[in-house]
């Protein structure tokens, strides 16, 4: 059967799976091995080739849900972030790539690519026309992410892989807040999703992982370099990963409810000066974002007015975790200034709005009730 027939449940919770034969489990058994038999077999083996038994199939499910022909699991985002890059751009080439975007990954682009002769344009904006603006005879990639970290900015997923298709452009999104759950790139045209799989695919806080899904023909490309960068996953950590996206559509869908009402509760509240969520009417683009996510997503930043010092009040609060990264089943916040974002230089952050009292938002599974009463006892302990 197909498995665009399934629905998403299913697939999380049945495709990719390993039927253990011998024993019949429920679960998908654990093969540790780093050492398999190379001779009278269709498939050599190893870790270090993203082929393992636990590897293979778990790359199924991610396909499976972000509608691709083919996906690799890495040893976290920006593994699978490098290792596409550089699959895809050489000495001469020139990658296009939006602001604003992960700070780990500007600061990738910043740090790295020069050291292979790779051009960069960071664009002025997340508008078609700014992508367009910075394409060069040698751009081979063009690099978006939407929603992005931590403003919540949309980019028109269709219109940048139909620029980038007449032009005969490879194009890559990072799909990390969105999730497969709430959008599909491929099915807009892009070539290439990658995933940080510490967040919402893993959910727990306890994986570090990530994962490109695309082409056949293109993870070939990835996968000829991935080989010699070695930022393969480990089998139990791939198990772990395999396990955690069973509920992967049930946690999203609690955790965008949640995220849709805080995000009401915070815009309407006097203290807040400003709430950067796609589902909030007032956001410029949330009429793109109906248009190409199935919802919101549950990550939001925003701002308190002057009155407030953003740091105390993440010290005040009892309930919602001050902590680095995002998108598990717990409330989390944190200041992308200091964290997600340090690695820019303040001018950087000056120019794209991120302000030390901005506040990330990753909205968990808890009681709403409970979310919105941390909120509301530590902004009267700092006021």
């Amino acid at each position: 059967m197909s498995t665009r027939k399934l629905g998403i449940n299913t697939i999380c919770s049945h495709v990719g799976e390993i039927k253990d034969e011998q024993f019949k489990g429920a679960v998908s058994p654990i093969y540790m091995s780093t050492s398999y038999q190379f001779e009278d077999v269709e498939v050599k083996r190893y870790p270090r080739y993203f082929n393992t038994p636990n590897q293979e199939f778990l790359s199924k499910k991610i396909a499976a849900l972000e509608h691709a022909e083919s996906a690799m699991i890495f040893g976290s985002g920006m593994a699978a972030v490098s290792t596409t890059f550089l699959a895809f751009l050489k000495a001469g080439d020139h990658l296009v790539i939006q602001n604003p975007l992960y700070g780990g990954t500007s600061n990738f682009v910043r740090e790295e690519l020069p050291k292979y002769g790779i051009e960069f344009t960071f664009t002025d904006g997340y508008k078609v026309s700014d992508f367009e603006k910075a394409i060069q005879p040698n751009t081979k990639l063009i690099h978006i992410e939407t929603p992005s970290n931590p403003l919540l900015t949309i980019t028109d997923i269709r219109a940048v892989a139909e620029l980038a298709k007449s032009k005969q452009i490879v194009t890559s999104i990072d799909n990390t807040f969105a999730s497969p759950v709430v959008q599909k790139p491929i099915d807009l045209g892009i070539d290439i999703v990658i995933h940080s799989a510490t967040k919402y695919l893993g959910g727990h806080s306890d994986i570090l992982a990530g994962a490109v899904a695309t082409s056949q023909e293109h993870i070939h490309t990835i996968w000829n370099v991935g080989k010699n960068l070695g930022g393969s996953l480990s089998d139990f950590m791939v198990w772990m990963l395999e396990r955690s996206m069973k509920t992967l559509a049930l946690r999203v869908k609690a955790q965008n409810r949640n995220a849709k009402k805080l995000a009401k509760f915070l815009h309407n509240h006097p203290d807040v000066k400003h709430v950067y969520y796609p589902g909030l009417k007032d956001h410029p683009e949330h009429e793109l974002a109906k248009s190409q996510m199935k919802d919101y997503g549950a990550m939001m930043s925003f701002e308190f007015n002057k009155n407030i010092d953003a740091s105390k009040f993440l010290k005040a609060l009892q309930l919602i975790k001050p902590s680095m990264s995002l998108a598990g089943v717990e409330s989390t916040m944190l200041l992308p200034a200091l964290t997600s974002h340090a690695l820019l230089s303040q001018e950087e952050r000056d120019r794209l709005g991120i302000s030390h009292s901005l506040i990330r938002f990753s909205l968990g599974i808890e009681s709403k009730k409970d979310i919105i009463n941390d909120l509301e006892q530590a902004i009267k302990r700092v006021k």
